[in-house]
C-alpha cells in the first residue's frame, strides 16, 4: 500500500508539474504584451491611439509618429507574398505527395530542408542582385516606373522564404491521410487527380489551412530580407511597383538611433506591440476558422 501511494503521488506531482509548464508559453506571450504596453506607454500618454494608428505623418524631430504606412506596407508585402506562395507551395506539395516517385521526392525534401535553413539576410543580398533588377524592368513593361525596390520585390523573396513552411507542414498531412480513402475513390472510378480533389484535399483541408496560417505569420514578422528590397519609404503603397515600409523594417531599422528624440523609443515599442497584436489577432481568427473547417470535413 506504501508504494502504491508513493507512485500515485509521484503520479499528481508529474501532473501538476506538466499543468504548470503548459501554462509557460501563454504567460511568456502575456508578459511580452505587457512589457511593450509599458515602455510604449509614454507614448500613449500623450498622443491618442486613434491618431497613431491611423495617422500618415512619420517626422519623429516633430513628434509626429503615424503608423497608418507602416500597417499597410505590411499587409501589402505579406498578402501579396502569400498570393505567390499558397498555390505554387500548395501544388509542389500535391505532386511530391500523389504524383512524384520516390527518388525524386526524396531530392526535393532534401532541397525544401536546405532552403528553409537559409539565413535570412542570404534571401535579402539576392534579391537585392537578382530580384529589384528584374521588378524594374517588369515595371517598364508595364509602362510605369520603380527603381526595383518595391512592394512586388519584397514579396518575391518572402514567398520564396515561406515556400519550405508551407511545403513540409502540407506534405506531413497529406502523408497522415489514410492510404485506404486513395483507394478506395480509385476503385469507385475516380481518376488520380479527382481522388487529390474530392479526398485528399477535402480531408486535408483543416491541415493545409493551418500551414498557410503558420506560413502568414512567418512572412508577417520576416525583418531583414525585407527590408533590404521593399525600398523603406514611409507611404501608403498603391500599386505593387510602389515603396514600402512594413512595421519589421521600422523597428529594425531606428532601433538604437535617435533615442535621444522624445518618445521615439515609446513610438518603435508600440510598432513592436501593434505588430504582434496583429499576428495574435490574425491567429485567433484563424483558429476559429480551422475548427469551423474541420466541423465541417467530419
Amino acid at each position: 500500500m506504501a508504494k502504491e501511494a508513493a507512485r500515485l503521488g509521484r503520479d499528481r506531482r508529474a501532473r501538476r508539474s506538466m499543468r504548470i509548464l503548459s501554462f509557460l508559453p501563454g504567460l511568456l506571450v502575456v508578459l511580452v504584451l505587457l512589457g511593450l504596453f509599458l515602455k510604449a506607454r509614454g507614448l500613449l500618454a500623450v498622443k491618442p491611439l486613434a491618431s497613431l494608428l491611423f495617422g500618415s505623418e512619420w517626422k519623429p524631430l516633430k513628434g509626429s509618429f503615424g503608423f497608418y504606412p507602416f500597417i499597410l506596407g505590411t499587409f501589402w508585402v505579406t498578402l501579396a507574398a502569400m498570393i505567390l506562395a499558397v498555390p505554387v507551395a500548395l501544388m509542389t506539395s500535391i505532386y511530391l505527395s500523389e504524383y512524384a516517385p520516390r527518388g525524386i521526392r526524396s531530392a526535393a525534401k532534401s532541397f525544401v530542408d536546405l532552403l528553409s535553413g537559409i539565413p535570412s539576410v542570404v534571401f535579402g543580398v539576392w534579391g537585392v542582385l537578382m530580384v529589384v533588377p528584374l521588378v524594374a524592368k517588369l515595371a517598364g513593361l508595364f509602362g510605369t516606373y520603380s527603381s526595383g525596390y518595391s512592394v512586388l520585390s519584397g514579396a518575391i523573396v518572402l514567398a520564396i522564404m515561406v515556400f519550405p513552411t508551407i511545403i513540409l507542414v502540407c506534405l506531413e498531412v497529406f502523408a497522415s491521410i489514410s492510404r485506404d480513402l486513395r483507394d478506395a475513390s480509385l476503385a469507385l472510378g475516380a481518376t488520380k487527380w479527382e481522388t487529390v480533389k474530392h479526398v485528399i484535399l477535402r480531408k486535408g483541408a483543416p491541415g493545409v489551412f493551418a500551414a498557410v496560417v503558420l506560413g502568414f505569420s512567418r512572412a508577417f514578422g520576416e525583418t531583414m530580407a525585407v527590408l533590404m528590397v521593399v525600398g523603406n519609404v514611409a507611404q501608403v503603397p498603391k500599386s505593387l511597383f510602389d515603396s514600402a515600409y512594413p512595421l519589421p523594417a521600422l523597428i529594425a531599422n531606428n532601433y538604437g538611433e535617435m533615442m535621444s528624440v522624445p518618445l521615439y523609443d515609446s513610438a518603435l515599442m508600440l510598432a513592436a506591440l501593434v505588430l504582434l497584436v496583429l499576428v495574435l489577432v490574425f491567429n485567433l481568427a484563424a483558429r476559429l476558422i480551422l475548427v469551423r473547417i474541420e466541423r465541417r470535413v467530419e
